[in-house]
């Protein structure tokens, strides 16, 4: 068995990180790296940068909506190319910092919206398929599925799907809404079941008791989670007790 654990790091603000990266990057596979939109720096880059190299982690690229105000958590509708034209923006940021980009994920709204919003997920795609072309590599596209999904194929981008450890699902399989009772897990313990039981079992339990059927090959982890650490080394060593490979796939 062999699962991918990724983790949403250098969201500095300000210049004042908003996790323990440093913590975080010594226990995951792959690190999505904020591109400054959302959080971010050039300084934050770079040191996330240094920390992959040290660890030996893969880089993927974390664009958001351009919204500091509100660490890209508030669904927006910008015009198709002006999205495009961000997100190529923040990627290029990325690459400049030195990173060796080996997939994008969303951030935030920008990730649920991509996954229902056919023209955001176009923007998205269009922005990662040019990178692609400068790299001359295809680049992949973790999320979860949905239209993101679809275009990316399109694209002929490889699409990863992923499943969060310390987020709730409701029964259709979304995530429970921040700020809703049920939307964070924070129990180490718990945590750490989850992640077995997606790997092995290949469900989730929904906050009303009923059981989604998830095959991701990622497991994700919010950095900026009080309890991150602790729920990052109690998944560790649950699926390394289980003789569970954690490895990036990209």
């Amino acid at each position: 068995m062999r699962v991918d654990l990724n983790a949403d790091l250098g969201e500095t603000v300000d210049g004042v990180p908003t996790a323990d990266d440093e913590a975080m990057f010594a226990v995951i596979s792959s690190a999505n790296v904020a591109c400054g939109a959302h959080g971010g720096d050039a300084a934050s880059m770079r040191d996330a940068v240094e920390r992959a190299a040290r660890f030996g982690v893969a880089v993927g690229a974390h664009p958001s909506y351009d919204d500091r105000e509100n660490f890209g958590r508030v669904r927006r509708d910008p015009a198709p190319e002006d999205l495009r034209t961000s997100v190529a923006a923040q990627l290029t940021a990325l690459a400049a910092a030195g990173a060796d980009i080996r997939y994008v994920k969303p951030h935030g709204a920008l990730y649920h919206a991509v996954i229902d919003d056919t023209q955001q997920a176009r923007a998205v795609v269009a922005a990662v398929t040019d990178l692609s072309s400068r790299l001359g590599r295809a680049l992949p596209v973790l999320g979860m599925d949905g239209a993101i999904a679809r275009v990316a194929a399109s694209a002929g981008l490889p699409f990863v799907q992923e499943a969060f450890l310390d987020r709730g699902y409701t029964a259709r399989g979304s995530l429970v809404a921040r700020g809703e009772p049920g939307a964070l897990v924070e129990d180490p313990a718990v945590v750490a079941d989850r992640a077995l039981r997606f790997v092995r079992d290949r469900y989730v339990e929904a906050v009303d008791g009923s059981r989604i059927t998830v095959d991701a090959s990622s497991l994700c982890l919010h950095g900026d989670t009080p309890s991150a650490v602790a729920m990052a080394h109690a998944v560790r060593g649950a699926l390394d007790t289980a003789g569970v490979e954690v490895r990036a796939p990209w």
